[in-house]
C-alpha cells in the first residue's frame, strides 16, 4: 500500500468501513475494520489524506488518526451526500468520503481541541437542563390547573405557582400532594445544578481571550460568547461574515430558476444552539431603551420598515457577521461613531 494517498473512512459505533485509493483514483483498499483495528490500521498505511464525515465522535478519531502524521479532514455529511453513487451503504459512503475530500470545491469542519469539546459539553447539558426544566414547570401549571390553581406563564411565575401550591395544599388530595411536590423538588435540584454549569461556563469564558473579546459585541453575553469560542475554533475557515452567517443559517433561503429569483425566510441550517442564542441576543438588544447605540439605531430603523421579528433575526444575522470579523481580526467590538 506503499501508493495509497487518499482514504475515506465510514465511522460507526463498532464496525467501520474503509475504501482508499491511489493518486490515479485506483482503489486499493475496501474492508471493513472492528473499532479494536482502526488505529493498528492507520499505524501500518503511510502517511496520506484521511477524509471522515463530522459526527459525535469525528472530532476523536480526527484527533488520533492525526496523532499518527495524516492528514485528517472532517467533512459536512450533508456536502458529501451527493457523491453517494446509488443505494445506503457502508461501503457506498466511505467511497463517497473519499471522492468528496479531494474536491477542490467542499468546505471542511475544524477538528476541536478535548478542551473546546468539554466546553461545548457544559452549554449541550445546560441546554437540556433548561428544556427539561421548562417541561417540569408546563407540567406543574397544567396539574394546578386542574385544581383551580392558576400562576402567570413563564419563570417569572414559578415561585408564584410553588408558593400557591404551599398554600392549597391542605385542599388537595394526597396523592396530587406526592406528586406535585415531587415536581417541586426536581425543580429546585434543576436550579441548583444549572446555576452550577454556569458558574464553570462563566469561568470558562473568563479564561478565553476569544471569549472576552466577543463578549465586547452588544447582544452578546458570556454564554454566547464561550459558545461561539468552543464551536468555531478557527474563524478563517470562513471566507467572510456572510459566509459565517450563511453557516449559522441566519441568511435567506433561495429559491430560484429560470432567471427569476426567490428568496423564502432564512435557511435555518448549521448550528440551531448558536443561532437561537444570536437571535436572543438581539432580541435584549431591540428592546434596549437605556441608552442608544449604533446596533439599535440601525435595528430601530429596521423595525420601522420590517416586522418586529424580521428585524431582530436581520440584527442577528449582522451580529454574526460582527462575531466573524472580531474572531479573524483579533481586536475587540468598537461601536461605529454616530453620524
Amino acid at each position: 500500500m506503499t501508493t495509497l494517498v487518499t482514504i475515506g473512512l465510514d465511522l460507526a459505533k463498532t464496525v467501520f468501513q474503509v475504501h482508499g485509493i491511489t493518486a490515479e483514483g485506483k482503489v486499493l483498499v475496501r474492508r471493513q475494520l472492528r473499532r479494536g483495528e482502526v488505529l493498528k490500521f492507520f499505524q501500518g498505511v503511510p502517511s496520506c489524506l484521511v477524509g471522515i464525515e463530522a459526527c459525535g465522535t469525528a472530532h476523536y478519531w480526527a484527533r488520533e488518526i492525526a496523532a499518527l502524521g495524516h492528514t485528517v479532514k472532517l467533512m459536512p455529511p450533508a456536502y458529501v451526500k451527493p457523491y453517494v453513487k446509488r443505494g445506503k451503504t457502508d461501503a457506498a459512503d466511505a467511497e463517497a468520503i473519499c471522492e468528496a475530500v479531494t474536491r477542490p470545491t467542499m468546505r471542511f469542519v475544524a477538528i476541536k481541541t478535548t478542551d473546546q469539546q468539554a466546553a461545548l459539553m457544559l452549554h449541550k447539558t445546560r441546554d437540556l437542563l433548561v428544556r427539561q426544566r421548562t417541561m417540569l414547570v408546563n407540567g406543574l401549571r397544567g396539574h394546578l390547573a386542574e385544581f383551580g390553581i392558576i400562576a402567570a406563564k413563564g419563570l417569572g411565575g414559578v415561585k408564584t405557582i410553588i408558593e400557591a401550591l404551599h398554600e392549597a395544599q391542605d385542599q388537595l388530595p394526597e396523592l396530587a400532594q406526592l406528586a406535585l411536590h415531587g415536581i417541586v423538588e426536581q425543580l429546585r435540584h434543576l436550579g441548583t445544578e444549572i446555576e452550577r454549569l454556569e458558574a464553570r461556563i462563566l469561568a470558562w469564558h473568563r479564561a478565553s481571550d476569544v471569549s472576552r473579546r466577543l463578549a465586547t459585541i452588544p447582544g452578546i453575553g458570556p454564554i454566547t460568547a464561550s459558545a461561539i469560542a468552543a464551536a468555531v475554533p478557527d474563524g478563517t475557515l470562513f471566507r467572510s461574515g456572510r459566509q459565517f452567517a450563511a453557516w449559522l443559517g441566519l441568511t435567506p433561503k433561495a429559491h430560484s430558476s429560470g432567471g427569476k429569483e426567490r428568496q423564502v425566510g432564512i435557511s435555518k441550517q448549521g448550528d440551531g444552539y448558536l443561532r437561537r442564542l444570536l437571535v436572543v441576543g438581539a432580541t435584549a438588544v431591540m428592546r434596549l431603551a437605556r441608552k442608544d447605540n449604533a446596533s439599535r439605531s440601525w435595528a430601530t430603523k429596521l423595525s420601522e420598515r420590517k416586522p418586529a421579528k424580521l428585524a431582530t433575526v436581520a440584527l442577528a444575522n449582522k451580529t454574526a457577521r460582527i462575531v466573524w470579523a472580531v474572531m479573524t481580526r483579533g481586536k475587540t467590538y468598537e461601536a461605529p461613531s454616530a453620524a
